[in-house]
């Protein structure tokens, strides 16, 4: 097995990116692979880490040119000798990489390079190949290359032509384009010219000069046949507001929140307007989307912009009232121009870096070093390495313990993590069974309204997004953790007493079900799917703050014989009168934010199977309730993805004697 290390930061959107589109990359390469993502800044230093991540944003919103004086300083050589003297950081690098012994190690941040030329000061031979990628564009500071690498992987000509200047021999500079995610590698329908009346479909990516966007919508929509689609990020402020300025032309605004989407929109549109990030410009090449970039950030960002005025594949703009002007001359005289910058996007675009670059870390991954070791970090987590291996529709197999939680939210509700997170947070865990379920409101009542503007609940228009990410993410559980994912939702139907307010969750849905229904139809269209419908939270929580939803509860009578099953348990409240009323059970961690994890779980005896774990739901039985807990991570107060979590199923056969089963 071929162990990778990817080292990112989390200072700029683009080290992260790079970071996780590579490491999917190399998993779609070799499926036999493991390659893990570590942020070692936000493991060595914690709280300071935040502030200065919080300090690092505020500076680039709010005093970009005081911030484009600080990046420059990394290239005075005083300061550059000192980027190896993160004594913490240092540290902590020097424990990863003797528990974990990678075959390459992969950085998407200029700082690691020189920590590990600091670690291996002193004669002593690297025992794994280094390979950098840098993902800055033209203004590339030295920092980037003046430590050692194997190789430095850039994303154009460009840019290679800065490193040989700077001393970087040409033969260990790759060009191979910035590693965007694979999904833009496959081969979506052309898209078309604009001609006639078509619509001009332009994407509007707002992070800062929020205060502008509206007049600089209002020019836009000035322009004949430009239809708008706008991300306000986690602004739900911003995004009502702008929902309601365009309210009278929403026949050709889509106003959005955050969105995990972003290739599909590149792919869709045909202009992009945004600031000169590093990420989202090397997107819009790989999608051959032109750009107007409307905010450049002094430092990292200033290469990107040349980058779009070098090779004329859109237009930078000073203010934002002049992205219209823009946008006008793009798609006049049967869009010449715009024309012009797709032909010199296909000429540049490499939508496959990614795979390119995890092509060059898999070969040089091959060398063999002395000494190596079955090490904790690559190594499946206990829970799995003791079961039998399945194939991988995640059918058949004998009968197993099954630890799983039917109850979670990600970003795309009121959660902290992102789906993707989700997965690998669950998969590292050692998790069988999972179901994602974010909020989703009654549209026709005022408290889902409210709630869907303030990015509390999965929007109307992002439904089709979500369960299309969950889907392909359930691949990638199967292939990287063998765990099973399903695609489930939490129904609010939200009152202003809590006996009239009712959250109902729809386990293992194949399709979007209308919020709007009544309760009975709901669980109806939820049964249609071959889905579970499951009362969440029903009684009165007393461990967690929150509103009590008590509806269902209060009218069981009704319920009773149309659910499958009651929350029993959720995160800390333990319901007692389900089970004296012997209602069917499951319990569930209601996640949101990392913490949470410590919480009720269920237990099911079954084989591991979609299938065969709702049946015993529905019948209600093999099945258990169990707290949670890390013990090995837990005792140790430990941060690092490489500290294995607790053996489960050895605790499971201790606590069954314990725990409420039914058979």
């Amino acid at each position: 097995m071929k162990k990778i290390l990817i080292l990112t930061a989390g200072f700029g959107d683009g080290h992260n990116a790079a970071a996780r589109n590579l490491r999917e990359a190399v998993e779609l390469v070799d499926e036999d692979a493991r390659a893990e993502t570590l942020d070692l800044f936000a493991d060595s230093y914690g709280a300071f880490n935040t502030l200065a991540r919080k300090t690092y944003l505020g500076m680039v919103a709010y005093a970009p040119r005081l911030w484009g004086q600080f990046y420059s300083l990394m290239e005075n050589p005083f300061v550059e000798k000192q980027l190896g003297g993160f004594t913490r950081l240092q540290n902590t690098l020097e424990k990863v990489l003797a528990e974990t012994q990678p075959d390459c190690v992969v950085s998407t941040y200029p700082v690691y390079g020189h920590v590990i030329k600091k670690i291996y000061s002193s004669h002593q031979e690297r025992p794994f190949r280094f390979i950098t990628v840098v993902t800055d564009s033209i203004t590339i500071n030295s920092a980037w290359f003046r430590a050692p690498s194997d190789y430095f992987c850039v994303a154009n000509e460009a840019t290679a032509e800065v490193l040989i200047k700077g001393g970087v021999p040409e033969e260990q500079i790759k060009v191979t384009g910035f590693p965007v995610d694979p999904k833009f590698a496959e081969n979506p329908d052309e898209l078309r010219q604009p001609i006639a009346d078509e619509p001009r479909r332009v994407l509007y990516v707002i992070n800062t000069g929020k205060k502008k966007a509206g007049k600089a919508i209002d020019r836009l929509l000035e322009l004949d046949d430009v239809h708008l689609t706008i991300t306000t990020g986690r602004d739900p402020e911003l995004r009502a507001k702008l929902i309601e300025r365009t309210r009278d032309q929403e026949h050709r605004v889509k106003v959005l929140g955050w969105t995990n989407q972003m290739p599909e929109l590149l792919m869709s549109h045909h202009l992009i307007i945004g600031k000169a990030g590093g990420a989202i410009v090397q997107e819009a090449i790989a999608a051959r989307c032109p750009m107007i970039v409307n905010q450049v950030i002094p430092g990292q960002e200033e290469g990107n912009a040349e980058l779009i005025e070098k090779f004329n594949i859109g237009a930078v703009v000073e203010k934002n009232k002049e992205a219209a002007e823009a946008v006008e001359m793009a798609f006049e005289k049967r869009a010449t121009l715009w024309n012009e910058w797709r032909k010199n996007l296909k000429k540049i675009s490499r939508p496959d870096a990614a795979m390119k670059i995890a092509r060059l870390v898999l070969d040089e991954s091959e060398n063999d070093f002395p000494g190596g070791k079955a090490v904790k970090l690559f190594d499946p987590s206990p829970a799995r390495v003791m079961r039998s291996p399945q194939p991988a529709n995640g059918h058949g197999g004998s009968a197993q313990m099954l630890l799983c939680d039917f109850h979670i939210h990600t970003n795309y509700s009121d959660g902290k993590l992102s789906v993707p997170d989700i997965i690998d947070f669950y998969g590292e865990r050692g998790f069988d069974c999972i179901c994602i379920t974010d909020h989703l409101a009654d549209p026709k009542r005022l408290l889902g309204k409210l709630a869907e503007l303030a990015n509390c609940t999965l929007g109307q228009g992002q439904i089709g997004e979500y369960f299309s990410v969950i889907e392909r993410e359930r691949q990638r559980a199967w292939r990287r953790y063998k765990m099973l994912v399903m695609t489930g939702i939490e129904f609010n139907k939200d009152g202003y007493t809590s006996k009239t307010s009712a959250h109902l969750l729809g386990i293992d849905l194949k399709a979007p079900v209308d919020a709007s229904l009544e309760i009975p139809e709901i669980i109806e269209k939820i049964h249609e799917q071959g889905g579970l419908a499951v009362a969440s939270h029903p009684h009165i929580m007393k461990s967690e703050w929150g509103k009590n939803t008590l509806y269902l509860w209060e009218n069981q009578e009704t319920f009773a014989p149309l659910l499958d099953a009651w929350e029993i348990a959720n995160r800390n409240n333990i319901f007692n009168d389900i089970g004296l009323k012997r209602l069917p059970f499951i319990a569930n961690s209601d996640f949101h934010k990392p913490k949470h994890i410590y919480s009720w779980k269920t237990l099911i005896h079954a084989e591991k199977d979609y299938e065969a774990i709702k049946d015993c739901i529905r019948r209600n039985e093999h099945v258990a309730i169990t707290l949670y807990r890390d013990f090995a991570g837990a005792a140790k107060g430990a941060k690092h993805a490489f500290e294995p979590a607790a053996t489960m199923p050895r605790l499971f056969e201790e606590r069954l004697s314990l725990q409420a089963v039914n058979h």
